[in-house]
């Protein structure tokens, strides 16, 4: 990039952050000032010898963390040490990556609690677009890696902080475009089973278990590595509308589903308390292709100004100012990044702790329900009730768009949907997540009536009878988990609240 377009883009990200403050001081400096003096992050402290995972309120007592070796090797020969010491021992297994699951879906209270980190070692086979990477590998570590061959991940979450197994294993989607869960681009993995026996996983060669690894919480088997397809990095340009968001399906298949040149996509919807206001707003954002010579697109940068930015998403919390001036500035960032350039690698590499909640007192919590699109307004219709009813203090709503799942069998795509990820917070006391429970299964409820379901890496708030209902394929799963592994070596909470009934 040369030093005159990295002044431009330069002088529009500092006005864009003085238009910013400038919504916030229209609105009051008490408002910065408070968001300011309360953010005020102090580490997650635990007792010796607990884990939790992201919700910080699954503080859970463990046998024994154990750190898997980065060398593949040493790391095969150990696992199936331990595996024999856990089975012989009576000990659980549980698999931990990033650990951003929020319901213990990577602990199991008195067990041996896996840390796959550090087995990250990827080769890429640009020939054939394929990436080979361990289970541990951090997006972050991937996104660079990948951006200085000329590719890019081809499906991902929207942010970079968590793990290639973890990520699998919950199967997760993202907002690229016109495209299924990232069990798609899998091409094979390699299972390490309850036995030590390692077997490579396909389409094509133990697909029964392919299926069951992929959105499978851990509890077929230790994912070592994984071979993904990948894409190529692209250069993308923005457009940017908003509308009403009784609109958005409506618009979004006319505007983005019949472009050829999308390449990612996604919507946000107004979170402003109000009857006017709320969740009838939206933005819809979609980044189109510009193509270019490769050593013209962007290079991959660190995201600027993370300070302020999380400032004026924290300023939301408990105050409908925040949540007025936030939404501003959404709108406005929209307007001024129109016709700004953008790499495909660095539309996908910013990390979640920069809006994360790290205060001592309280947490966020996520939730995202699957609505097919002809019944998206009867959810949100539900959705502007049920949350007010229950003061849940809602921050972000981004939508996007998920197509069928033709690879899992726990899948949560079996049509096309639109993904609601909704960003809540509040106090970390048994209180607080009471009522969010309450919230949370009002919620299930109202995505099920709508021909949809809920995501299952969250909070353990469903019923077992919303969770069988959501996920009729739940009998065949937990009957083959047990199939696979007979002694039941690899548990979780959210195995033992649902599989063991």
């Amino acid at each position: 990039m040369t030093k005159s377009k990295k002044t431009r883009r330069y002088i529009v990200v500092v006005l864009l952050l003085i238009a910013v403050a400038a919504v916030l001081a229209g609105n009051s400096p008490r408002l910065w000032f408070k968001a300011w003096l309360a953010d005020r992050p102090v580490p997650h402290f635990l007792p010796p010898s607990h884990v939790d995972d992201a919700s910080r309120l699954n503080s859970t007592q463990v046998a024994e963390v154990w750190p898997v070796p980065g060398d593949p090797a040493a790391a095969e020969i150990q696992l199936r040490d331990l595996l024999r010491r856990a089975r012989d021992e009576r000990l659980s297994v549980s698999i931990a990556g990033a650990s951003h699951s929020m319901g213990g879906h990577t602990i199991a209270a008195d067990g041996i609690v896996l840390k796959m980190l550090p087995l990250n070692r990827m080769e890429l086979h640009a020939e054939s677009r394929i990436l080979s990477v361990g289970a541990g590998a951090r997006w972050s570590e991937i996104i660079p890696y990948l951006d200085a061959r000329g590719f890019s991940v081809a499906i991902m979450q929207s942010n970079n902080n968590f793990s290639v197994g973890g990520s699998i294993s919950v199967n997760c989607h993202g907002w690229q475009h016109n495209r299924p869960p990232i069990a798609s681009t899998v091409e094979s993995l390699r299972l390490m089973k309850a036995d030590g026996t390692i077997v490579r996983c396909s389409r094509d060669e133990n697909p029964k278990l392919f299926s069951l690894a992929l959105g499978g919480y851990g509890l077929f088997g230790i994912i070592l590595d994984v071979d993904l397809r990948v894409v190529p990095n692209e250069r993308y340009c923005p457009e940017v509308e908003v509308l009403p968001a009784a609109s958005y399906v409506t618009r979004f298949f006319a505007k983005v589903n019949g472009a050829t040149d999308v390449g990612m996509v996604y919507g946000r919807l107004c979170v402003v308390p109000g009857d006017d206001t709320f969740l009838r707003e939206a933005i819809l954002m979609d980044f189109r292709q510009a193509p270019c010579k490769r050593d013209e697109i962007p290079a991959l940068r660190s995201p600027g100004f993370s300070s302020l930015r999380r400032q004026v998403y924290r300023a939301q919390i408990g105050s409908k100012a925040g949540k007025i001036a936030r939404w501003k500035a959404e709108k406005l960032a929209g307007e001024q990044i129109h016709r700004q350039f953008f790499s495909r690698n660095q539309l996908l590499n910013e990390a979640a702790e920069i809006y994360q909640e790290r205060n001592a007192d309280r947490t966020d919590i996520l939730h995202e329900y699957f609505i097919p699109p002809q019944r998206v307004a009867h959810f949100l219709e539900r959705a502007r009730a049920i949350i007010p009813k229950h003061d849940g203090e809602l921050l972000n709503v981004t939508i996007r768009n998920v197509l069928e799942d033709k690879d899992v069998l726990l899948r949560y795509a079996d049509q096309e949907m639109f993904g609601f990820v909704m960003l809540f917070n509040h106090a970390r006391t048994p209180v607080a997540d009471n009522q969010s429970e309450a919230m949370t299964r009002e919620l299930i409820d109202a995505a099920i009536e709508s021909g949809g379901r809920y995501y299952l890496p969250y909070r353990l708030h469903a019923t077992t009878g919303q969770f069988l209902k959501a996920y009729p394929q739940a009998a065949d799963f937990f009957k083959l988990k047990r199939h696979f592994d007979p002694d039941e070596i690899f548990q979780n909470q959210f195995y033992l609240k649902y599989g063991r009934q």
